[in-house]
């Protein structure tokens, strides 16, 4: 991939629609070039002369599934088109499509779901506003449980294009065509499960005049969300010169739980290091210190007994990133410790007990990351907690929207980690992953990424990149171990990695 990967919101796809019809191509050009899109994508999934079910909605998304109905009958497939609603009720460029259908038009009803080699839903693309009832429902209850290889047309019907959220019931997909760039709920989970393998195609929409086409509305300001890919941060990645020290390359502090807690900071010193931090401490509580010293070589160790030892280590300007929160124990005096580390205004990531610390206390972060680099990964339990009694940030259904209302309250990049990771900044932009894999789904993962993120920062990454790379890095290593993969593991996987990437 050699740009950035743009994912548009529904709005912004209508916008960027009603923008290219507006400069002179009409719609239904977009249209057939949809449907001939379609048409292609079955010809892959089906034998010359296959049974295709086409299941078209009342809208643009049916008008593509009429053009790509017309065009398999003329190569021979044997076609059945089902139409949910009147023939007679369909509008504008859909109307038009359908006339362009000499056939019959089954009702939904008695359409031949299990009889086809193939089924192409064209019932709701990006434009759904609404849950899936009636005889919408009825219809993709029927193509989910005929067994038969389903092409979604845009997007599985009943998943919301914004939010990835089923709408009442949805397509479970084995492919999915989509036009001119994926959406978000391709990404986003459960979205991404039902949409299966997806293909983009260009039907005359650049992808890059999304933010242009926001701007040109009144009042609208461009939201900005990408497909975390390397080409995103790939340019801010470090390469050390020959005439730097291992200062130049950053100090790296990471806060060590108590004596029966001090692998999180371990696992998290490792990634920082292997990541490329010139140096990485541990500040260590005393009754830990022996067991720590026990286990490290090149990772340092200082003596730190709470907030206060914590703020006299910072008198050292050389430490500039500093993890907070894996297994330091949810109590006030970790609090305390986010309160000095803030204070301090180093690169700054926050984790675990550094959030959970703060339940239902959000308010005393508003704005308090603003001015200094600092990122906080929750996963969703975290986040709930955090933000407990802030339906604002906590309600929205999409995982996106709610990432970048708490990235906007606090100041601060927000990883609001799963499998569809989210990194969100307070400017707007966003980030999906998509490269995770569930043997990260181990205990200490999320130390080893506290580690990588804040180990990117300390080599001078700005927050959001450093999070984004991080995010992808971490999930690139746990890909490349695959099972019996533990969290140990990690930072030795993170050298290959950035051999690939650097190369």
């Amino acid at each position: 991939m050699s740009r950035l990967e743009l994912l548009p919101t529904a709005q912004q796809m209508r916008d960027a629609d009603a923008a290219v019809i507006a400069a002179g191509t009409p719609g239904l050009t977009l249209m057939v070039r949809a449907g001939e899109a379609v048409a292609e994508a079955v010809r892959r999934m089906a034998l010359p002369g296959s049974r295709i079910l086409v299941v078209a909605g009342p809208g643009n998304n049916g008008g593509d599934g009429f053009i790509a109905g017309r065009l398999l009958a003329e190569r021979g497939h044997r076609v059945t088109l089902a139409l949910l609603g009147r023939r007679e009720s369909l509008k504008g460029d859909a109307a038009l499509a359908a006339e362009m259908w000499k056939g019959d038009v089954d009702s939904i009803q008695g359409a031949p779901f299990e009889a086809a080699d193939v089924i192409v839903d064209a019932l709701f693309g990006t434009g759904l506003v609404r849950v899936l009832d009636g005889d919408a429902r009825l219809a993709v209850e029927r193509i989910n449980a005929s067994g038969r290889p389903v092409l979604a047309v845009d997007l599985p019907s009943g998943i919301d294009s914004d939010s990835g959220e089923v709408r009442g019931a949805a397509v479970l997909a084995d492919r999915t065509v989509t036009f001119a760039a994926r959406k978000p709920g391709h990404l986003l989970m459960p979205g991404r499960r039902f949409c299966g393998a997806v293909e983009v195609a260009d039907i005359g929409i650049d992808p890059q005049a999304y933010p242009q086409a926001d701007r040109q509305v009144p009042g609208r300001n461009p939201i900005v969300t990408f497909a975390n890919h390397p080409v995103l941060w790939r340019g801010a990645l470090p390469r050390p010169d020959l005439g730097w020290h291992k200062y130049e390359r950053g100090h790296t502090l990471v806060a060590s739980g108590g004596a029966t807690r001090t692998g999180a900071a371990r696992l998290a010193a490792g990634a920082a290091l292997r990541i490329g931090s010139g140096l990485v401490t541990i500040a260590s509580p005393p009754e830990a210190l022996g067991i720590n010293a026990a286990h490290l070589t090149a990772v340092m160790l200082r003596g730190c007994d709470g907030p206060e030892g914590l703020y006299e280590i910072l008198k050292d300007p050389r430490f500039n990133a500093l993890v907070l929160g894996p297994a330091l124990g949810v109590h006030a005096a970790t609090r305390a410790m986010v309160a000095v580390a803030m204070q301090a205004r180093r690169n700054l990531v926050l984790d675990a007990d550094a959030l959970t610390s703060f339940e239902g206390l959000a308010s005393e972060w508003h704005q308090a990351f603003h001015g200094f680099p600092a990122v906080i990964t929750p996963h969703d339990g975290e986040f709930s907690r955090l933000f407990k009694g802030h339906p604002d940030i906590l309600d929205p259904p999409s995982k996106i929207e709610r990432a970048k209302r708490a990235a906007g309250y606090t100041g601060a990049i927000v990883v609001l980690k799963g499998v569809d990771t989210v990194i969100a900044a307070p400017d707007g932009r966003a980030a999906i992953n998509e490269n995770g894999t569930p043997y990260l789904a181990t205990a200490g993962s999320g130390d080893t990424l506290c580690g990588l993120i804040a180990g990117l920062m300390a080599q001078h990454v700005p927050a959001f990149e450093a999070a984004c790379a991080g995010v992808w890095i971490h999930a690139a290593a746990g890909a490349s171990f695959g099972p019996g993969l533990i969290s140990e593991d990690l930072a030795e996987l993170i050298p290959a990695v950035l051999r690939d990437l650097l190369s």
